[in-house]
């Protein structure tokens, strides 16, 4: 799954630990979704949504295939 994490906590001007902080998760998870090495649950997801308060379709895509 393709997400826009990096990009929206870059705009904010948030470390990873401050998403970390806001969605109660650790710094290594958010690096983990971020970098695609693990997709967050349901419940993780809408936690993002609502922390960026955007729809999780303009968070999240799924992944293309060639």
């Amino acid at each position: 799954m393709n997400n826009r994490l990096k990009v929206l906590r870059a705009e904010r001007n948030w470390s990873q630990q401050d998403l970390a902080e806001r969605l109660e998760v650790s710094r290594q998870s958010v690096n983990a979704v971020e970098t695609g090495k693990y997709d967050p649950s349901l419940p993780l997801a809408f936690r993002i949504a609502a922390v960026f308060a955007l729809p999780i379709e303009q968070i999240f895509s799924p992944d293309q295939k060639d």
